[in-house]
């Protein structure tokens, strides 16, 4: 059964549209203390497969079934990445400590392995854990991973690991990936775009 957090984050496409009329009017009275949304809002949200994989405690998890806040941003990377992975993760860490207690309550982050012939569990979680330990860990089977990577647009090369989209993933309560961030989106940038969708729900 789906866990749902404490509330329903509304569908990113209707924050979208919020944001454009917000930042319309903003823009009308001159309001230069509104941050500027850091993330792409897509007008067709991607559609999260209830494909089952594995966390770092080697038990079934489901992006669908078993995420339980009302955001959740997801990051397809890899242990053995020397560059891009740990500046995302890095950032993903310093934005979630800018956020006030009861934001963080309702986010998280999860790592899908784009290698998952190499990444154990354990490489996994002891990987993650040097940027926050809340981050969730997930593998599975090369075909497992590829079908939720292709739902969410996200390219993947067996043979090269690294040769992979790096966009972080916004997934609201209705199992659906309607804003991404890329791979230089600020600790700043994230904090601030993470509180605007959360007080728009």
């Amino acid at each position: 059964m789906r866990r749902l957090g404490r509330r329903a984050l509304l569908p990113l496409r209707v924050i979208g549209l919020v944001l454009v009329l917000a930042l319309g009017l903003a823009a009308c009275g001159d309001d230069e203390k509104a941050a500027p949304f850091s993330g792409t809002v897509l007008e067709n949200p991607f559609q999260v497969p209830d494909t089952t994989l594995t966390d770092t405690d080697g038990e079934p998890f489901s992006l669908t079934a078993d995420t339980d806040r009302r955001l959740t941003l997801v990051f397809f990377g890899y242990v053995n990445c020397a560059d891009i992975c740990p500046a995302v993760l890095t950032n993903l860490a310093s934005a979630l400590t800018r956020l006030d207690q009861a934001d963080r309550d309702d986010v998280q982050v999860v790592l899908v392995t784009s290698d998952p012939d190499t990444d154990t569990p354990k490489t996994l979680r002891t990987y993650l854990d040097r940027f926050d330990e809340s981050f969730i860990g997930l593998s599975g089977d090369w075909d497992s991973i590829s079908t939720v990577a292709k739902a969410l647009a996200v390219g993947l090369d067996r043979k090269d690991p690294g040769g992979h989209t790096t966009q972080v993933l916004g997934v609201d309560s209705a199992d659906e990936a309607g804003v991404f961030w890329s791979a230089d989106t600020s600790p700043s940038q994230y904090a601030d775009d993470i509180h605007t969708l959360l007080q728009e729900s």
